[in-house]
């Protein structure tokens, strides 16, 4: 894995998790009550021995820059490191990143100087747990120019991806971009006999884009030679399948594109639930984040039920159900039900001074919501979307109390201010 560089994507504005990404870039969103979505891909490579790592950035990417400069740090033995690749302006070009391939492009002639033989571009904002090292080793025996990661999915799942026709010695010889058309649809199925051991089944015949890709060297900069090429999943691949050898590497474990409010909420609830389908508890292959050294939680007079707490909380006289609860949260005399709680950045240095301090105060019940980091919500609040709302935004009648519904889903953004009594 020496010769394998790996680039993650990272630098859209994250339009589908606002408001959530209004302050940071998308794979800055907390996951898990103490982990950051980018933590899965950089943790994924770690794992697998691809140590050199890059994070390609360009929107509201400082919370971004300074997780990683925490917490990914290699010893001077190494020749590992996670940096960032910064949209610039250069003598060719002054715009923004124009699509994922686009910013690949721009930023190769950094690439470039490590010599590498293949470049593996992930993306970061999914939610799984891969060997990359099996993905390489696969392309390799293929002898293919790219590879691409792809899942088996259901019938109704196919107009929501990228969907490859894919032949039975794994050549990929079609690519198409949502496909609506049930007939046509019908003529995308793989044999199923000849990818069983790969977790296709006869419920799951079609086999989806993950987002995730390898390239050799010199194909990924032939390919990115027509700067009309932005994206990967609308242009490249599709080219690449027409003018050079592209395998397909089924994936048979749990993968979730999390870059919707409403999977993004279930993916986080479900690691509470009895049976996740995702877990953090893998000794073998951890998830590494910024090591914060916080004290252990208080708790008092309290009932949880499939509950995750993060290190760090002060919990007293509560009911929390089906909920994660992050780091450094307060909760006092409070009921929180389905609800992501993000905790915060910091413990309030004088409490006792603040109208309304850090954290949940009493009275106060939650149910279907995601509060992000350093909310203050008062006594005596109800935040539950009683009215059925898809879509809203509203206030609680501060300039700094603003909300959020979106997917259904009530979210608190960051640094909210909620004043006592209020109902939302």
């Amino acid at each position: 894995m020496k010769r394998v560089i790996s680039v993650i994507l990272g630098g859209g504005k994250g339009t589908r998790l606002y408001p959530l990404t209004h302050v940071r870039s998308k794979p800055a969103v907390p996951l898990g009550g103490k982990y950051r979505l980018i933590d899965i891909p950089v943790s994924n490579c770690i794992n697998s021995g691809v140590s050199k790592i890059f994070v390609i950035t360009q929107y509201n990417s400082e919370s971004l820059n300074r997780h990683i400069n925490q917490t990914y740090r290699f010893d001077v033995f190494s020749e590992g490191f996670v940096d960032i690749l910064a949209a610039e302006q250069t003598p060719e070009t002054v715009e923004w990143f124009q699509g994922t391939a686009d910013a690949v492009r721009r930023t190769m002639r950094h690439i470039l100087n490590y010599r590498a033989k293949e470049i593996l571009i992930l993306s970061g904002d999914q939610l799984y747990r891969m060997d990359y090292s099996k993905l390489i080793r696969y392309h390799r025996k293929k002898k293919a120019d790219l590879t691409v990661g792809v899942i088996p999915v259901e019938k109704r799942r196919v107009p929501a991806f990228g969907i490859l026709k894919m032949a039975n010695d794994g050549a990929l010889k079609e690519f198409h971009e949502k496909p609506k058309d049930e007939e046509f649809i019908d003529t995308l199925k793989v044999d199923v006999e000849a990818w069983r051991e790969m977790g296709v089944t006869e419920s799951k015949p079609y086999m989806a884009s993950m987002g995730i890709y390898v390239f050799n060297v010199d194909a990924l900069v032939e390919l990115l030679k027509d700067e009309s090429h932005v994206d990967f999943g609308g242009h490249v691949i599709p080219r690449a399948i027409k003018s050079h050898s592209v395998a397909g590497f089924p994936f048979s474990g749990y993968w979730e594109d999390i870059g919707t409010i409403e999977a993004f909420y279930k993916a986080n609830l479900d690691l509470a639930s009895a049976e996740p389908k995702f877990t953090f508890f893998d000794a073998e292959f951890p998830i590494f984040t910024h090591a914060r050294f916080l004290p252990a939680n208080r708790i008092r007079n309290c009932e949880f039920e499939e509950t995750v707490v993060a290190e760090g909380c002060s919990i007293f006289n509560s009911k929390i159900s089906n909920s994660i609860i992050g780091i450094r949260s307060v909760l006092r005399n409070a009921t929180l039900v389905d609800t992501l709680m993000m905790g915060a950045d910091y413990y309030d240095p004088d409490p006792r001074r603040e109208p309304i301090r850090l954290g949940v105060a009493r009275g106060t019940f939650i149910k279907g919501a995601i509060v992000d980091k350093n909310a203050r919500i008062g006594e005596n609040v109800r935040i539950e979307n009683v009215d059925g709302h898809q879509e809203h935004d509203g206030n609680c009648g501060t300039p700094m109390s603003n909300y959020h519904i979106r997917d259904g889903i009530v979210i608190i953004p960051k640094n909210s201010v909620i004043p006592d009594g209020s109902v939302i």
